[in-house]
């Protein structure tokens, strides 16, 4: 039950998660509960004093029940606010520091595995359960998703953790100073190549592939250029990399339009469903534990609405700490499969997030690790991103690694609420890590942009 419940309501109880009744799951209640209480913050910030009040007053829920009951919610209503002054308490409490500037927001996402904690939060109840009243809105693509984030169409969205960096570098587009105070998922991705070429394993045999990936400044771009150029293919001349938005990767390589990609999931597994591709290798065999997508919002949101950001990122953490429990995922897989969210086969999204899977090729695969959710956005991870950024061109002369990173991933934010949620941060934002074998030391991070044999440096 959420802490908005109504307490002179007999029919509840201020004791369990759950108790109406008329729900199947967890997920339908709280979705129910939400669009019911999605009316005014006034309202919600009332809930929460009179649970407060009944729960003083009844520390045995069975007697405030009893109580109800006997003389019924309006009696009882009156009854309290003689004996507490009620309305004097509701204005206390919303006149509080920490009231919330704005309760209605709107939050682009991207139907993938990736926004698992920002789309959960929606029909499980995490948004609702901060006062929050938040729109998901499913976004064509992610040059959309930036261009409206921008435009101030979306308060907050759900971006590739590349792309923060990139708007406040202003590559792509006008610099603006942008915020990822949250990871959204860690591995989840892979290259998926057309059933063609189950034959055809090597990289070094793929001159003259055509690939998609989401979008330029995404780790799938850094990711596959990679691991291209660890084989000696050039992937700006020995193959083709396409931006193509995620859900249309499946029917390109039905099409016979590209060859393979690197994407996010489900596309993968749901190119095996379809019978059309096989999963080459998972990303995590790339680099083991790398980000992918992101919670963002401008520093103008998170410095003008500093409790409303902190209520988001709140809700978000908590549903990444929901998620990030294996028992959790089937239960996660059903709420955000439907139509308005993922519109995926739940065997399909069950697979990504159980880790247990077909690979296309006749095999099932066991990888509880295929995609992991931890939000705490390390700086060394923005400071390899920027390397590659600069290796591939994206971004000229000297750069800051150091600063940009600690201004845009935002470790200390995520740390506090992390302890919040039951999670345990790291004592230090940056930590070193591999990738294809190669070490990586972010205290060395413009030797190491240089130190490639293919590259535009």
């Amino acid at each position: 039950m959420s802490i908005f419940s109504n307490p002179f309501n007999q029919n509840i109880t201020l004791r369990s998660q759950c108790s109406c009744g008329q729900h199947s799951s967890e997920a339908e209640h709280a979705l129910a509960e939400s669009k019911a209480l999605a009316q005014h913050d006034d309202a919600l910030n009332n809930r929460v004093v009179e649970q407060g009040i009944l729960r003083a007053l009844f520390p045995d829920d069975n007697l405030r029940r009893g109580f109800l009951k006997a003389v019924g919610s309006s009696t009882a209503m009156s009854a309290v606010a003689a004996l507490f002054p009620m309305a004097m308490a509701k204005e206390a409490f919303a006149a509080a520091p920490g009231k919330l500037e704005k309760t209605k927001l709107k939050v682009g996402f991207i139907p993938i595995t990736c926004a698992t904690p920002i789309i959960m939060a929606h029909p499980m109840g995490f948004y609702n359960n901060q006062g929050l009243d938040v729109e998901i809105i499913k976004t064509a693509g992610w040059a959309l998703v930036r261009d409206k984030t921008l435009n101030k169409e979306y308060d907050a969205a759900h971006m590739l953790s590349p792309m923060p960096l990139a708007i406040t570098l202003g590559a792509g587009t006008a610099s603006q100073p942008y915020t990822m105070p949250a990871v959204e998922n860690i591995n989840g991705q892979a290259i998926t190549l057309a059933m063609k070429h189950k034959d055809n394993r090597d990289p070094k045999n793929w001159k003259g592939f055509k690939f998609a990936v989401p979008f330029d400044y995404s780790m799938h771009a850094y990711l596959l250029r990679y691991y291209l150029a660890e084989f000696g293919i050039d992937p700006d001349t020995d193959v083709q990399i396409r931006v193509v938005a995620p859900p249309d990767m499946v029917a390109n390589l039905r099409a016979g339009n590209i060859d393979g990609f690197l994407a996010p999931d489900p596309v993968n597994q749901r190119a095996v469903y379809d019978g059309v591709g096989f999963i080459h290798i998972l990303s995590k065999e790339i680099w083991d534990g790398h980000p992918c997508c992101a919670f963002a919002a401008s520093k103008e949101f998170v410095t003008q609405m500093p409790n409303t950001y902190s209520a988001l990122l709140r809700a978000i953490i908590q549903a990444t700490a929901y998620a990030s429990k294996a028992e959790n995922r089937k239960e996660i897989a059903a709420a955000i499969a439907p139509k308005n969210y993922l519109n995926q086969p739940v065997t399909v999204v069950e697979q990504v997030l159980t880790g247990t899977y077909a690979d296309g090729l006749g095999n099932i695969k066991v990888v509880p690790d295929r995609i992991g959710f931890d939000p705490f956005p390390w700086e060394s991870f923005a400071v390899w991103i920027l390397t590659q950024m600069q290796r591939w061109g994206q971004v000229n002369g000297e750069v800051d690694y150091q600063k940009v990173a600690k201004d845009v991933f935002l470790a200390t934010d995520a740390a506090r609420l992390m302890k919040e949620a039951g999670l345990t941060p790291p004592t230090t934002n940056s930590k070193s890590f591999s990738v294809m074998g190669k070490t990586f030391n972010p205290a060395e991070a413009a030797a190491y942009s240089r130190s490639f044999k293919i590259g535009r440096v």
